[in-house]
């Protein structure tokens, strides 16, 4: 199709206006994935006239059966860049720039984001979709949210100050199992995956397992002595790996974690007053069970395989997987640096191991064993993505952002109008913010879900802000700085106090930490150079006083010099700083300890917890550590993952 033909049935089906925004929208886009590619395509074929894609990912095999823009040759490269490659080709006259980078790189601040029309999120981490939500914020840029999980669904409108944002809802805890469960007493499958992939094959292959983010390590998930012995078996497991390549190795490895380990469990006897004791495997016996196995057992992935299939393919794994490590060694310079292999669930030899390792596992510890086909999925921290969820999200995307243009439209259209009857500013921005809700309350809440054999789409209306979020309920304005000129004291003084009318109960807090307080006035002198705070940092003041404390406020600091007469601070925007919302007295649990429920985002509290701490749930949450007066928390851990026990311990995440 020509041009011209492209351009005039998209102006028939968008109408004139809508049509001729579009090609002038400048977008961007974060994940180049399941969702992302889909995406990619349907902006491209619509005729938006920017897009920028970032993305840190590149590509796997995995990747193939659904990420239509990715080809076989294209494995192990950047998969922004080779989604602007092939989606170029659908419509030459769209301009593509991308990006292989992190969104939370220091390049891509809110002035970046400011560049930008609408931005629409295609990620499966919840910490970087957190953190596009701040910054859309932060730049009052429209943001289309979407993600899948399997046959499943949804999208979401972010609008500043009219729409929930993303972290207005809670978001499930991260899941983290204790070590002393992985290692002592596993009770599910998932356990023994994770033992096989996190600490066994990491120990023989890998690094320390104290570097698995799948293992709590804290002292009290059980107790410190166990710990202690497992720290030790671990030293045990590393001189073991010194003798790889050696006859005796494989004997070695395994009478040490199917045998002496497990002799050492048993002997512990109050562990096992309520549970089943494991039953430990011995070497030269299973050896002699080999015989009897049948050569290609491993290729058979959907069958569960008995305990001499297991130990065969234990045995032929680690043997193909030291080969590997010797071939390492011996052609690869990687300096003082010992040579290691990483866990791929689409590497047979890797993921050989870790299936018959964890099926030896659950068979000592009386668990059900299972395929190899089933270990992929869990061991990959994933259900099978659906592609066809994927196309219809990412269409769904599309036109709910239909929707926020024509609200914008709509918007500029009364302000024309106004602006020609010579009506009075404040009168034209009330009358088109009141335009703009009315044509934004179009969008909806989009979710898919199966429903019997066929999908079935839902809708609700967005909801409006939620008043106590900590993220969307903050007001925020820039402050450009001369950063070797301003000091904390010019800030306090002149800004805060003389410009914005706080009194005298505030604090100012940085990522860093608290810099100021009644109590705290140590940093008063200091500049901003002196204290760190740079280019696209920002600081947020926490209103403590007793009566009509305002919200917090986050000023986003620009760094530039200013002249020698000029102020070394410089407002460019007074901000609209609206009082905190009344809040109900704090539930407790028993122990007059308060329960806050609603979640830390960004390492500051709305000033509600203020003094408070934070309770850990039996599900792994860390507790929020409050700094100085309670006034700065610790930040959110990065990956969420959520264990679904009645799906059998699969660890269910968004697609990639």
């Amino acid at each position: 199709m020509t041009a011209t033909g492209r351009d005039r049935h998209a102006s028939k089906s968008l109408g004139s206006n809508l049509h001729a925004r579009i090609k002038q929208a400048r977008v961007l886009m974060v994940g180049a994935g399941g969702i992302g590619c889909e995406l990619l395509k349907n902006l491209v074929l619509t005729g938006f006239g920017e897009i920028h894609i970032v993305d840190l990912d590149t590509i796997d095999l995995s990747n193939l059966n659904r990420q239509f823009l990715f080809r076989n040759e294209h494995i192990k490269k950047s998969k922004a860049l080779v989604a602007k490659e092939s989606a170029g080709i659908f419509n030459p006259n769209v301009k593509i720039e991308a990006y292989h980078d992190n969104i939370k790189d220091p390049q891509f601040n809110v002035a970046w984001f400011q560049k930008f029309d609408i931005v629409f999120n295609a990620l499966d981490n919840l910490e970087a979709r957190r953190h596009v939500n701040k910054m859309c914020l932060a730049a009052d840029v429209p943001l289309v949210e979407s993600g899948t999980t399997g046959f499943n669904g949804q999208v979401q409108v972010i609008r500043k100050g009219k729409t929930q944002c993303y972290d207005c809802t809670p978001k499930d805890a991260p899941k983290s199992f204790p070590v002393c469960t992985i290692r002592s007493t596993p009770s599910q499958p998932i356990h023994c995956i994770v033992w096989a992939k996190s600490y066994l094959f990491t120990e023989i292959f890998g690094t320390s397992e104290d570097d698995a983010p799948e293992l709590d390590h804290s002292e009290d998930s059980e107790n410190a002595k166990e710990i202690a012995n497992l720290r030790n078996e671990s030293q045990a497991l590393k001189r073991i790996r010194e003798s790889m390549g050696s006859k005796e190795f494989p004997g070695l490895v395994f009478n040490k974690v199917f045998k002496e380990d497990i002799e050492r469990l048993r002997s512990m006897e109050d562990m096992w007053k309520t549970r089943k004791a494991p039953t430990a495997l011995d070497y030269e016996d299973l050896l002699k069970e080999l015989p009897s196995v049948e050569k290609n057992i491993a290729q058979k992935d959907q069958a569960t395989w008995t305990v001499a299939e297991n130990f065969a393919v234990f045995l032929d794994s680690l043997s193909r997987l030291s080969n590997r490590m010797e071939e390492t060694r011996a052609n690869a310079d990687t300096g003082n640096s010992p040579p290691i292999l990483t866990f791929d669930k689409d590497d047979a030899d890797t993921l050989d191991f870790v299936a018959a390792s964890a099926n030896l596992r659950s068979i000592i510890f009386g668990i059900e064993a299972r395929s190899k086909f089933d270990i992929k999925q869990m061991a990959g921290n994933i259900i099978p993505a659906i592609a066809t969820t994927n196309a219809m999200t990412a269409s769904i995307c599309v036109l709910q952002a239909f929707k926020v243009m024509r609200a914008d439209l709509a918007k500029d259209k009364l302000r024309e109008q106004l602006s020609e009857a010579k009506t009075e500013e404040e009168l034209i921005k009330t009358k088109t913010d009141e335009e703009y809700s009315k044509q934004l309350s179009k969008a909806k809440m989009v979710f898919l879900a199966p429903n019997g054999t066929e999908r079935r789409v839902t809708t609700e209306g967005l909801s409006r802000p939620d008043e106590t979020c900590p993220v969307c309920s903050v007001a925020q304005s820039t402050i450009v700085v001369d950063a070797n000129r301003a000091t904390l004291n010019d800030l306090i003084e002149d800004l805060l106090r003389l410009q914005l009318g706080y009194g005298e109960e505030f604090s100012v807090n940085s990522d860093a930490g608290l810099l100021y307080d009644p109590e705290e006035d140590a940093n008063l002198r200091k500049t901003f150079a002196e204290l760190g705070l740079k280019n696209d940092n920002s600081i947020t003041i926490i209103d403590d006083a007793d009566e009509g404390a305002r919200v917090n406020l986050v000023l986003h600091i620009s760094e530039q010099e200013l002249g020698s007469e000029a102020k070394p601070i410089d407002l460019t925007q007074k901000p609209e700083i609206p009082l905190k919302p009344r809040t109900a007295p704090a539930e407790t649990n028993g122990d007059s300890r308060p329960i806050v429920t609603n979640g830390l985002t960004n390492g500051v509290t709305n000033g509600a917890t203020s003094g408070l701490k934070r309770t850990a749930d039996d599900a792994g949450l860390e507790d929020e550590l409050i700094r100085k007066k309670g006034k700065v928390a610790a930040k959110p851990d990065d990956d969420v993952v959520v264990v679904d026990d009645a799906n059998d311990g699969i660890i269910l995440i968004d697609d990639d």
